[in-house]
């Protein structure tokens, strides 16, 4: 369980991560081990997902995003820091102008998402932010049920539109939460 369940957690450094459960400890570990929040500093990296959050399945991964003002630089720092990690790969996506990095280090995959939009702004870390406050509103059972969902392949926020009622495209209509 995350330290201080009822209270908003600081997703903007990793210290919270120390004092979590085991899996989000060796998440921390591995993440300051490797450096990787060092090597990344430049493009204001922020750990969200399910991990920070403690509704994780044993597949979830790390997920990193950054604020990229230059893709070719950012794909070339991600390829010189990391491309020599079991599995790697590199894609752009057009659709969403991002740049998108995956990667394994020890147990954890870590996915590196980098786009032109400040990290504070993107959709990954306010969908975060409003999946933090509901768990703290709703409480463990809820918690449980999302999590129970996510093992039937759900993803996050159409698990949390299930169990919430919420009609139409779940990743926009969780924004309205925020």
């Amino acid at each position: 369980m995350l330290p201080n369940t009822n209270t908003l957690i600081n997703f903007l450094t990793l210290s919270y991560l120390k004092s979590g459960n085991k899996k989000q400890a060796k998440a921390y570990q591995v993440l300051d081990k490797n450096n990787i929040f060092i090597k990344l500093a430049p493009y204001n990296p922020i750990l969200v997902g399910t991990i920070p959050i403690n509704i994780d399945i044993s597949s979830s991964d790390l997920d990193i995003i950054c604020y990229v003002h230059d893709n070719q630089q950012f794909a070339s720092n991600l390829n010189t820091y990391f491309g020599a990690e079991k599995g790697f790969k590199m894609i752009e996506s057009s659709a969403r102008s991002a740049i998108i990095a995956n990667f394994f280090i020890d147990d954890f995959e870590i996915e590196i998402f980098g786009q032109g939009t400040i990290t504070t702004q993107q959709s990954a870390y306010k969908h975060m932010l409003i999946e933090h406050k509901l768990l703290i509103e709703k409480g463990e059972k809820f918690r449980k049920e999302i999590i129970q969902l996510k093992q039937q392949s759900f993803k996050t926020e159409p698990a949390f539109a299930k169990l919430m009622g919420i009609q139409g495209n779940p990743y926009t209509a969780l924004l309205s939460y925020e």
